[in-house]
């Protein structure tokens, strides 16, 4: 059976399939049948390497038993506990465990599902601690362009993806700063891009445009993922918190892509030398086996809401599967894992190997520009005429057929494999590429 026949078997109909075009996926699908390692196996028995750690958060690999079994037992023993005026003790030994590997000073961690609800907590986090400290007036957000937070209403608004922001509304008094990719000056950057500090300036006119005091919390990746991969330029997160700190602005870091390890830290914060106020994060958390997402707050911002009556609840927020037992019996194997195989920072010892082997497409048919950090890569390809797009998707379904697993995002092909990847599957994977940029027209 070819790599893309439907199955007979199976209906396709009633899944309502999410970033998708369900038409084109329903009538050659793509299926899955199991995943272990490094490796996931199609449904035809087809092997194809995982460059995208799933969707950017399978970083210890697949099929890890010690995960499996730590949520066998959990579900066994609690399956569920209420998180509202009740607890259980895996969600506060999780939290203890993250605040102890988070960046200095961010060791206060509010529980969700999801990067999404990561980033609307984050928002809803930073209007009302200035509420708290009698700054109402602080309601204004600035995101960034092509920047990417999850798609409830409050990360659509800060987000810059015009395809996730064109169909719905959203919150009004929301800017957005200038992206970051400048490719006349910095094509072919190897790690952080030497060009584009000053546009982190933009803010300071922005606080002149609406008034530094009304503006609430800017919210940026610190390296773009879903827009790009776009590292950020030398020195431009600094002057960005350095202007944030002379308004009175939180700074948010959107670190759902690049945390647990993905560009060789804990968190792309610590690798960067730049500490957030707010961090959210997802995806890696549990390895992506359970829907989990961990919000990281200074302690003084927490401690602003402890105040009044102690009887009073002080953050009406929340979620039913806020520290779900389960999805911290997975939070909580994944952690050591990543502790006990250093994945945390393998990411470091493996980019020389990593940059030297996707630079080495720079002169691949279609090839513009080549961009990575940490385990974490982009290659730009000139769009056919009339059909922006689709040598990005050609790639795709040439490099599954190869055996490798990318991600395409328009003429953007993205890579971010799990840690465990070798040197050898790092070189595997690209020249797999190659082949196939050979070959598509």
């Amino acid at each position: 059976m070819p790599l893309d026949a439907p199955r007979n078997d199976l209906d396709l109909a009633a899944w309502w399939m999410p970033f998708t075009a369900n038409r084109q996926f329903k009538s050659a699908p793509r299926l899955f049948a199991s995943a272990s390692g490094m490796m996931y196996r199609m449904v035809d028995g087809q092997q194809v390497m995982d460059g995208t750690a799933g969707l950017w958060c399978v970083n210890a690999g697949h099929g890890r038993a010690e995960i499996a079994d730590a949520v066998h037992r959990q579900l066994m023993e609690l399956d569920y506990a209420p998180p509202f005026q009740l607890g259980h003790s895996g969600a506060f030994e999780l939290a203890a465990r993250l605040a102890r590997i988070a960046p200095a000073g961010l060791d206060r961690v509010f529980f969700t599902n999801s990067g999404s609800e990561s980033v609307d907590t984050a928002l809803k986090i930073a209007f009302a601690y200035h509420r708290a400290r009698g700054e109402g007036q602080r309601t204004r957000l600035i995101g960034r362009e092509r920047g990417y937070h999850g798609v409830g209403f409050g990360g659509i608004s800060v987000g810059g993806l015009v395809n996730n922001r064109r169909m719905f509304p959203t919150l009004s008094g929301v800017d957005h700063l200038s992206q970051t990719h400048l490719p006349k000056l910095n094509s072919f950057s190897v790690g952080m891009p030497e060009h584009g500090a000053e546009l982190a300036d933009e803010l300071e006119r922005l606080t002149m445009l609406h008034g530094g005091e009304t503006i609430a919390a800017v919210v940026v990746e610190p390296v773009v993922g879903s827009g790009g991969v776009l590292p950020p330029p030398k020195g431009y997160l600094e002057r960005l918190r350095a202007i944030c700190d002379k308004h009175g602005i939180l700074l948010i870091f959107d670190e759902v892509i690049t945390g647990y390890g993905r560009v060789g830290a804990a968190f792309a914060s610590q690798r960067l030398g730049v500490v957030p106020d707010i961090m959210t994060t997802a995806k890696g958390v549990t390895n992506g086996v359970l829907p989990m997402g961990a919000v990281f707050v200074k302690r003084e911002i927490h401690d602003a809401f402890m105040q009044g009556p102690p009887e009073a609840i002080e953050f009406f927020h929340g979620y039913t599967y806020s520290g779900h037992p389960v999805a911290c019996a997975a939070g909580l194997a994944t952690l050591d894992i990543y502790e006990r195989e250093g994945l945390l920072t393998r990411s470091l010892e493996l980019e020389d190997v990593w940059a030297k082997s996707i630079h080495a497409l720079r002169d691949s048919p279609h090839v513009t520009d080549i961009r990575n950090f940490g385990l974490m890569g982009a290659i730009d390809l000139a769009p056919r005429s009339g059909a922006p797009g689709a040598r990005g998707y050609a790639t795709l379904l040439g490099a599954l057929s190869r055996g490798a697993l990318v991600r395409a995002s328009g003429d953007t092909i993205a890579f971010s494999p799990p840690l465990i990847v070798s040197a050898d599957q790092i070189t595997e994977l690209f020249d797999t590429v190659g082949k196939v940029l050979a070959t598509v027209e």
